[in-house]
């Protein structure tokens, strides 16, 4: 929040204390704590009657430097807490170091420096020496206000040109600065400035990454409030972030993550195309065949169907029991659904209904979240009298859990797991966790209760969640998709900001509403947005209150869908590597172009493209007509589908037809694709064939390698230039596999494959 009247004064009733001078250090060998003074302290009566505040310096891993800043410590603390799976509890990664006035705390490419013979400033090296950022003057202090509230807060400085990403899945400006970011969960939808997932973590173009590693209420200024500075604050007596080095943007994210969470591997099925039944449309078995039937007679390949709330009856959400009526043979369903290769998914929510038969049962084990009075909290918003499970209780936990397993064991694959923002604060935990702080981190407990049920029971790699609300960590259980957004080419714009700022932040796999929710999209829009979801890590067509079926949209609108959906197909061999790359290191399939390019300063600010995994770059189309603006780095590209060729750095403004957008494949590229187009887990082996894209050097080499559905190395292709010839040879596997080259030459054998260039 702003506590600040303009550069000179403070705002009616507050009142603002910020370190001033170091008083003392106390070091150990890993770890400093310096105590600073809030006044100039001239003569010891100065020490009385004034705050000290408490700064512990320390590294929780390897090119992570956290800072603590405490006001009065008694505070009794009720959690929760994120979870850090990658964080050394005694936080023992760095060294210090002490020369004089000068206390260093160092931590891989990462340095903390303290001058005691300096006005205040903590200041942030990286490993050139260069300093990444600091916080100075006001850079620490706390604030009271005049309704008697306490907050943190701290300042980071802002170079000039830096430009600040992420927080979430936020759906206002791709580069934050200038804005007013609060983390506080909501259902707002995707058209504006609210979130339903919030993540405390933002990336720098200048390489470096701030996580406030508090689950609460935090409050972003970046730039917003004093303009060359990212300000957060947390109404609390205590602030911690942790400042997470580079030095490219992408080493940012892999430490982030490894510090918070990687993602799991999705499994292959997932990345083919979801269909749902939409939200309110009316539907049972006749429709759900007749769905399936046309998009086989169409030849449009279908994964997964989903679905959605109305498989229950109404009012009764969640009962988990389908409607007898509508669904008077579930397990017969569900068994012809599966004998056409189908995977099975179902919605979710964590609110009980009063009307639900298992409303009564909760109550009564004390598995539903209970007010200040012992009263079970409820109220009518959403569905009438319903209460909220209390996954702070393990019982509860195992509970909801076996009211989900009953769904797995009648033949689901998979749930989607919705809601989780609207988490009162007026309530008592079973753990007795702060309300303010389980508000934002409910949604944690939540999808990771239902992800670790579909691991025990389908086996580590065949878990997948189709997850609305996130947290800090919350990208450990893929997939998350982007929320109600309307059906418009500005809501198409609007939800990719979303993804690449979600990607910013830690998460590897995202997807959308393809044609969007609310409304219906004009033909133009859908065919359009299919192009962009089908292009995305993973591909659903849902709506509310009308069908996303293809055909509702015309024959053309089929074309498009069964041209993409093979394509996508076809690329599963390069996008699953993408997906391990993602669940290995924590950098996203979709990324920002901010992430592969950094030392572009044009890539800093793209919103309306991305690279899909290393190689590709999309740029879809937001327009009915077709007219689309994108840039293309430094180097030569080939576009995929027609095999043009341009040389970049370039702006370009094309017009393309519902069956093309810009999707062009990097200089240097080895893309592998399968022979399968009709699945998404198909032997990627079988008819292999790898499209290489030379740099223009005699001296080229590059490395392929292809998993297999558990993300390992199925083969890997080594390919290396020598003049006019190009030699690939394949490590791991003796099948055959064919190479190509834009512009015609080809080859294929095993073992080794020569292709003559020119």
């Amino acid at each position: 929040m702003k506590f600040t009247d303009g550069f000179w004064l403070m705002r009616d009733g507050v009142r603002a204390s910020y370190a001033t001078e170091v008083r003392d250090v106390r070091a150990t060998a890993d770890r400093f704590t310096a105590y600073a003074s809030v006044k100039r302290v001239q003569r010891r009566g100065d020490t009385l009657n004034s705050a000290l505040i408490s700064v512990d310096c320390f590294s929780p891993a390897e090119g992570v430097i956290g800072v603590r800043v405490t006001h009065h410590a008694g505070r009794r603390h009720r959690g929760p807490d994120f979870e850090l799976p990658g964080a050394d509890l005694n936080g023992g990664a760095g060294r210090v170091h002490r020369d004089g006035p000068v206390t260093e705390l160092v931590s891989g490419p990462l340095t903390l420096r303290l001058d005691t013979a300096a006005p205040w400033a903590l200041k942030f090296l990286g490993e050139d020496g260069r300093e990444l950022t600091s916080a100075g003057h006001r850079g620490i202090g706390f604030v009271t206000t005049g309704d008697g509230s306490h907050h943190m807060l701290a300042q980071l400085a802002l170079g000039v040109g830096e430009n600040v990403y992420g927080l979430g899945e936020r759906f206002t400006p791709y580069v934050k600065n200038g804005q007013i970011v609060d983390m506080w969960q909501a259902d707002g939808g995707t058209s504006s400035e609210q979130a339903y997932k919030n993540i405390p973590f933002y990336l720098s173009s200048r390489g470096y990454g701030v996580f406030v590693n508090h689950p609460g209420a935090v409050s972003f200024e970046v730039g917003s409030e004093s303009v060359g500075q990212v300000q957060f604050s947390v109404e609390d007596q205590t602030l911690e972030y942790y400042v997470v080095a580079g030095p490219s943007p992408k080493d940012v994210l892999s430490r982030y993550t490894a510090l918070t969470g990687r993602a799991a591997l999705p499994p292959a099925w997932s990345f083919g195309l979801w269909l749902t039944t939409s939200f309110t449309t009316s539907y049972d078995e006749k429709t759900v065949t007749s769905f399936v039937d046309g998009m086989a007679e169409r030849g449009i390949p279908l994964t997964v169907f989903h679905f959605d709330c109305f498989w229950m009856r109404e009012y009764q959400w969640s009962d988990f029991e389908w409607d007898p009526e509508v669904f008077p043979d579930p397990v017969g369903m569900l068994a012809r659904l599966k004998e056409r290769g189908l995977r099975i998914c179902v919605w979710i929510n964590p609110y009980i209904a009063q009307k639900s038969a298992l409303f009564d049962e909760a109550a009564e084990k004390g598995y539903l979240v209970r007010t200040a009075d012992g009263d079970v909290w409820q109220w009518d918003l959403w569905q009438a009298g319903m209460g909220l499970v209390d996954f702070t209780n393990p019982e509860a936990c195992a509970w909801f859990q076996s009211k989900l397993k009953v769904l797995l064991d009648q033949g689901v694959d998979g749930f989607k797991t919705d809601f989780g923002e609207r988490i009162p604060t007026d309530v008592v935990w079973h753990d007795g966790s702060d309300p303010e702080r389980m508000h934002n981190y409910y949604t944690q407990l939540y999808n990771r209760t239902v992800f670790e049920l579909l691991e025990k029971e389908r086996g580590q790699g065949e878990a997948v969640l189709f997850a609305r609300s996130a947290t800090a960590g919350g990208q450990q259980f893929p997939v998350h998709w982007g929320g109600d957004c309307w059906a418009s080419f500005e809501a198409m714009a609007e939800s990719l900001r979303g993804g690449l700022s979600l990607g910013l932040s830690g998460f590897g796999f995202w997807s959308h509403d393809i044609g969007g929710f609310e409304g219906t999209p004009d033909p133009e829009v859908f065919k359009r947005w299919l192009a962009f979801g089908l292009l995305s890590s993973h591909s659903r067509l849902h709506g509310s209150s009308s069908y996303r079926v293809p055909w509702e949209f015309g024959d053309e609108a089929v074309d498009v869908a069964r041209q993409f959906t093979l394509l996508k197909h076809r690329l599963m061999p390069y996008l699953y590597g993408a997906a391990v790359e993602a669940h290995r290191t924590g950098v996203p399939m979709m990324r920002p172009m901010l992430l592969d390019f950094p030392q572009d300063p044009t890539c800093r600010t793209l919103d309306r493209q991305y690279m899909l995994g290393p190689d590709l770059l999309v740029a879809p189309v937001f327009t009915a007509a077709g007219d689309v603006e994108y840039y293309l780095p430094e180097g030569t590209w080939t576009h995929l589908l027609t095999g043009e060729t341009v040389t970049g750095p370039v702006w370009r403004t094309e017009q393309h037809g519902f069956d093309s957008l810009p999707l062009y494949v990097r200089e240097g590229a080895v893309l592998a694709l399968g022979s399968d187009d009709q699945r998404p887990d198909g032997d990627w082996l079988d008819g292999l064939t790898l499209r290489v894209h030379p740099a223009d050097s005699p001296a080229y080499e590059a490395e392929v390698t292809v998993p297999d559905h558990t993300g390992a190395p199925a083969a890997t292709y080594r390919v290396v230039r020598e003049d006019e010839v190009l030699r690939v040879t394949a490590h791991g596997t003796d099948r055959a596999f064919r190479v190509e080259v834009p512009g015609g030459a080809s080859a294929e054998g095993a073992g080794e494959v020569v292709v003559r260039l020119g």
